[in-house]
């Protein structure tokens, strides 16, 4: 199984839901990268359940750094992040009736009934805990940079916020300590009434986030098969519940005019711009220096609270299945954070390899 992704800069997710550690390991991270441990603690705080809209399973992440890090900054060597699981219920989980929309059939195909099945296992969404601190000292070491990122709720089922402004970095600033992260305060509170609604109905709701990053340089980026876009979006489709990646102005594109999806280009006579940014950011695979910008599909949560059929997989009967246990609604809001842990991880990838392993090094 393929648990590590990044080629100079690479990051491993190791562990299960129900297990008695969950971890990640960064291996390539250049020397010298402040490590805030109390913006990591912040950054897992987005990523946990909150109130009637999340799961009740709540983990206060208490993590350790047990290696790559001296005096608070990296050493250069590999990084290595422990987090305990404690508030589990792994009765509510039963072995050899799959879960609907889940890994769990599967899981059984691919490891025979051998894989840890309790709360999703090493497939479970708990397991974004690790990534989202280490996508945390990636995303300090890119801010060194100037290098900026922000994602929002675009949508949650039918309500839409509105895009970002002409401003991004305000935006950006915004979302930085939003547990709900919408721009417009009106939309997020119908957001959260879509999601307790779905909720009372014993059901789930799903929706878009939409990321933009500031201060990529021009020319990062390969053609062809390591193209940006196919390198964000092979990260972005690990995260659980993501279905879908679209980058600029994405299927929209398919309606317009070359006339209008082209990005015609200026210069104030120092720097290169485009006066539209339809193609999120990105030519050619490459970097052209304005922002990029991209939207994921996020699927309603698979658990839900109404009978779902499915199959007994010891007796091969066809078999009903009511959940139990603690399960979201929505996990959009949770998985804001994951997103911007997944892309700033793969910048520091992509610009360790344009510019060399030291690039990111305060120093």
């Amino acid at each position: 199984m393929k648990n590590t992704f990044g080629q100079s800069v690479a990051v491993t997710l190791f562990g299960e839901s129900h297990g008695a550690e969950i971890g990640a390991v960064i291996d390539g991270m250049a020397p010298g990268i402040l490590v805030d441990e109390d913006f990591i603690r912040h950054q897992l705080t987005l990523r946990r359940p909150a109130g009637k809209i999340s799961t009740a399973r709540v983990e206060s992440d208490p993590f350790r750094i047990v290696s790559g890090v001296f005096e608070g900054r990296t050493t250069g060597t590999p990084i290595c992040i422990l987090i305990p699981n404690s508030n589990t219920k792994s009765g509510d989980y039963t072995r050899g009736l799959p879960r609907p929309g889940h890994a769990d059939y599967t899981a059984l195909c691919k490891y025979h009934g051998y894989e840890d099945y309790r709360g999703g296992g090493h497939f479970s969404g708990r397991i974004t805990a690790p990534l989202v601190a280490a996508g945390a000292i990636a995303i300090s070491a890119l801010r060194e940079k100037g290098i900026y990122i922000g994602t929002h709720m675009a949508s949650v089922g039918r309500v839409k916020d509105r895009s970002f402004g002409a401003d991004l970095n305000a935006d950006i600033d915004l979302l930085a300590d939003l547990n709900f992260p919408v721009l417009d305060a009106d939309a997020a509170d119908r957001m959260r009434e879509e999601i307790e609604a779905a909720a009372r109905d014993g059901d789930s709701v799903g929706g878009t986030l939409e990321t933009v990053v500031t201060g990529m340089p021009a020319g990062v980026g390969e053609p062809w098969f390591d193209t940006v876009e196919s390198i964000l979006s092979h990260a972005l489709f690990a995260i659980p519940a993501i279905k879908g990646v679209a980058f600029g102005d994405g299927f929209e594109m398919a309606q317009m005019r070359g006339s209008e999806a082209n990005d015609a280009l200026t210069t104030d006579g120092n720097t290169v711009t485009t006066k539209t940014n339809h193609n999120g950011g990105i030519n050619g695979g490459i970097t052209n220096g304005m922002p990029l910008c991209f939207t994921c599909a996020v699927k309603p949560t698979p658990s839900i609270f109404k009978a779902q059929d499915t199959v007994d997989t010891e007796t091969m009967q066809n078999a009903t299945l009511e959940l139990k246990g603690r399960h979201d609604p929505a996990i959009i809001h949770r998985a804001r954070v994951v997103v911007d842990s997944m892309t700033a991880l793969v910048l520091c990838d992509l610009l360790a390899q344009r510019f060399g392993t030291d690039y990111l090094s305060s120093k």
